[in-house]
This record gives structure tokens, C-alpha cells and sequence, in this order.
């Protein structure tokens, strides 16, 4: 007999407004992920994306409704600020301070948990370089390295792909995936409906005014759904047995032409 999957992170109703006097981003959301799961979240600028995940990680509170969390969990915002001459392994060992506590310096242990997560991400090399003067993209790859390093269990990262190139895309997505399949369940807001067709077992789109959708990425992401979540024409089309989807950026509507 089967064993019942386990819930990792869940939201019961959920319903989130910046003001009384303003419709709410988030209305009535309701959605479980299992462990092992990777969920995309798609929604045009302003649905409520940022928002949602800082109120799963526990950074806002709840105004309405319920969140589960089962286990402890690692967010991986779009920027944050380090001060000048502070070094990658510097970034990335703030991942452990939960583990390490405020009593005792880093060990060998906290290092080489730091060293893995730098080598799983592609920048081992960097180490020793300032956090500053690596590219946008590079730093993100750090902050990464700095999630997997608290050994959370449950990874929340905020478009964490916008300033990297495709190839470093496709290594971070490809790493996602794989934590999955080693028990890891992870939230991750993109622009991309590729990304989640290519490598999301589940996908939850938020559209304007608080409503939304959750399910599986090909069931989800339609024509319809895209043209509403973005509020331009897109098609999905089928090349080489893949479902690839193409936006018609000529034909949005609403733009004057000077």
C-alpha cells in the first residue's frame, strides 16, 4: 500500500489587499504542493506574485486565511543589498546562520556545506570574489548557492532567472528540477511560460483583480489563460513533440505610436 504524499507548503483561502479601499491581489487562494514538487507562478506586473511569496515565507503577515509550512524554509528575493569588500562565500554562508546560531563561528562543516552549494550553482571559482562586483545574473546564482546552503527544505525564489542568460536559465531550472527529484519542494515566480512547460510539474497563475488558477503546467497554460494573463495574443504550438509557447508582441493593443 502506497504511502499519502506529504504536504509541504499550503494556502487555505488566502486573501491579501494593500488597502481597504483597494480590490484584493490575492482572493480566496487556495493551493497545496506535495514534496518533490516544482510550482512556477506566472502574472502579469502587479497581480500579487512578490507579495504571495513573502507572505509564504512568513516576511508579512496573513490578513486572511491560512498557511501550512512544513519544514523550514529558504527565499531567494529579486536583489538584496551587501555591503562593499563582502566576499561570495561571505554571502552564501549567511544561508547557515540559522544552523550556526549566535554563539558560535562557522566550522569546517559550515564551509564545505557553502563550498557544495557555490559548486552546484557554477561559481566554486568565485568564491573569494566581492559579491558587488559579480553581474546581475551571477548574483543571483550566489543568493542560490546561499538557499541550498541553510539546507531548507522548501526553496521560495522571486524571479530569480530575469537577468541571466539562457544558458545559466537552463542550468538553474535543470538544478531545480533535480533538487525536486531529491525531495526539495520549490516555489519560483517567472515571466517565462516556457519555463513551466518545460519543467514544472505544477503551475499557478495569477491574473488581475485576485483571481487565479493552479493545476498542471499543460492543463493551465492555454492560449486563453496567456491572452488573459498578459493581456496580449499568445499561441502555443507543438515542435518536436514540445509544447513551445509564442507571444505576438506586434499585435498588443493599448499603445499609442508616436
Amino acid at each position: 500500500m502506497s504511502q499519502p504524499a506529504t504536504v509541504m507548503l499550503s494556502t487555505h483561502e488566502v486573501t491579501w489587499c494593500y488597502s481597504p479601499r483597494q480590490s484584493p491581489v490575492l482572493n480566496n487562494l487556495s493551493f497545496s504542493l506535495q514534496q518533490g514538487t516544482l510550482c512556477m507562478v506566472l502574472g502579469a506586473n502587479g497581480a500579487g506574485k512578490s507579495t504571495l511569496l513573502k507572505l509564504l515565507a512568513g516576511k508579512l503577515p496573513c490578513q486572511q486565511g491560512e498557511i501550512f509550512r512544513n519544514g523550514d524554509i529558504a527565499f531567494v528575493p529579486q536583489r538584496i543589498t551587501v555591503p562593499p569588500a563582502v566576499s561570495v562565500e561571505e554571502t552564501v554562508l549567511v544561508g547557515r546562520s540559522a544552523r550556526i546560531g549566535l554563539l558560535r563561528a562557522p566550522n569546517r562543516q559550515d564551509y564545505q556545506v557553502c563550498e557544495q552549494a557555490l559548486a552546484q550553482v557554477g561559481l566554486r571559482h568565485m568564491a573569494s570574489r566581492e559579491f558587488s562586483s559579480l553581474s546581475g545574473g551571477e548574483q543571483q546564482l550566489a543568493l542560490m548557492a546561499q538557499a541550498l546552503a541553510s539546507e531548507a527544505r522548501i526553496i521560495l525564489l522571486d524571479e530569480v532567472t530575469a537577468a541571466m542568460d539562457w544558458r545559466n536559465q537552463a542550468l538553474i531550472l535543470r538544478l531545480m528540477q533535480d533538487l525536486t527529484l531529491r525531495g526539495y519542494t520549490i516555489l519560483f515566480i517567472t515571466h517565462s511560460p516556457q519555463h513551466a512547460l518545460d519543467f514544472a510539474n505544477r503551475c499557478l497563475l495569477m491574473f488581475p483583480g485576485g483571481a487565479w488558477t493552479f493545476g498542471p503546467p499543460p492543463e493551465v497554460i492555454t492560449d486563453e489563460t496567456l491572452g488573459q494573463l498578459y493581456q496580449l495574443p499568445v499561441r502555443r504550438a507543438v515542435l518536436d513533440g514540445q509544447w513551445v509557447v509564442i507571444p505576438q508582441f506586434t499585435q498588443v493593443q493599448g499603445v499609442s505610436m508616436l
